[in-house]
């Protein structure tokens, strides 16, 4: 028996969390940019989230099941698009993370982590035991690894990383013993001695990760952009300077302020109290994904809501972090708030298979 669901049966308080994080950003985007050569950002950025609630909407009526069946081409499919990448992509700041679809550069590693998502939920959610084996560990380490080694190629440090947590937070809903949870934090320690003391990361960011433990030690190279942020946020006290008035953001102090430290122009201007709404309007968002997986008909559809979950709260964590000196500068972007379209449609394709579980919830 199956229970008929309206197609517009959607977690509209959800979407209406993200389209207020969606705003707060288009502002902050203008009042970042409106001054200098890069005015008019917010339009393109307001481009991006229209054609990510489209592809949102069209992700929302397509069966996860149907998507999960398909798990394997499309683990194959994103394998060889990150290889293409690597071999034909386009080239910035020394990465090669782009490729041009109808005349617009996307990264193509924001379409593996949607990828990763679904296929580590079929493979989770074939697990029988009560307690993940060695060998299941394995596998799920092979089916991250490899697309994370083809990221981190690029090179993309951060994105590499981002694919980490959807792993992790999988096998601990799957049953992980403690015993195996130490031997792969061991394992994970010596894989990052070997690949610091190894040609794993460039030189570049082999300095990011150790200047943030003291960025004043090179505060024109390395540590300039941890501590203008840092400057910025202090400076906007509790309540901010106002909209618009900020030093450090208006007179581009505060390095790509529309991005990946939006939260430190947003801190100058709507301090303290500015940046507490956004973290509470992120744990709403995320508290709202909990409850969709709880209510998840199936663990495949509770195992896709929660990957979607663990990446999105990486993001927040590792960029909250950045921004004050906590976590050394990655690039990872703040999710709908941060400009930026390959991240942006994926933040809202990722809302889109959430949407998907919660529309199946009653089919039996």
């Amino acid at each position: 028996m199956r229970e008929q669901r309206s197609g517009f049966d959607l977690d509209w308080w959800l979407l209406a969390i993200v389209l207020t994080i969606c705003l707060v950003g288009l502002l902050e985007i203008y009042s970042s940019t409106h001054g200098s050569a890069l005015r008019g950002m917010q339009w393109k950025q307001l481009t991006w989230i229209a054609i990510g609630l489209a592809g949102m909407l069209i992700l929302s009526r397509i069966d996860y099941n149907a998507l999960l069946d398909q798990s394997l081409l499309l683990y194959l499919i994103c394998i060889g698009a990150l290889i293409l990448d690597l071999v034909a992509g386009h080239s910035r700041f020394g990465a090669r993370r782009w490729v041009a679809i109808g005349g617009v550069d996307l990264q193509v590693s924001e379409l593996a982590k949607l990828i990763i998502i679904i296929v580590l939920a079929r493979y989770f959610s074939e697990v029988r035991t009560e307690r993940l084996t060695l060998a299941d560990l394995l596998k799920v380490g092979l089916l991250v690894g490899v697309p994370a080694g083809l990221v981190l190629l690029q090179p993309d440090l951060g994105t590499a990383m981002v694919l980490i947590p959807v792993a992790v937070v999988g096998a601990f809903l799957a049953g992980i013993d403690w015993k195996h949870a130490v031997a792969i934090v061991a394992l994970g320690t010596l894989v990052a001695v070997a690949g610091w003391n190894g040609h794993f990361l460039k030189p570049y960011q082999k300095q990011r990760l150790s200047t943030f433990l003291n960025p004043a030690e090179n505060p024109r190279g390395a540590g300039y952009q941890i501590l203008q942020s840092e400057i910025a946020v202090g400076s906007g006290g509790f309540w901010g300077k106002g909209f618009g008035k900020g030093s450090q953001n208006q007179l581009g102090f505060v390095p790509v302020r529309y991005s990946d430290f939006i939260l430190a122009a947003l801190a100058e201007e709507q301090g303290f109290f500015g940046v507490l709404v956004v973290m509470l309007l992120y744990l709403a968002l995320l508290l709202r994904l909990v409850d969709n997986a709880q209510k998840a008909k199936d663990r495949a559809g509770m195992y896709i809501v929660m990957g979607v979950a663990a990446i999105l709260a990486f993001h927040v964590l590792v960029n909250a972090g950045m921004v004050i000196g906590y976590m050394p500068v990655t690039g990872i972007p703040l999710p709908f708030m941060s400009y930026g379209g390959s991240s942006t449609i994926f933040g809202f394709l990722a809302l889109g298979l959430v949407m998907n579980v919660r529309t199946k919830r009653f089919v039996n």
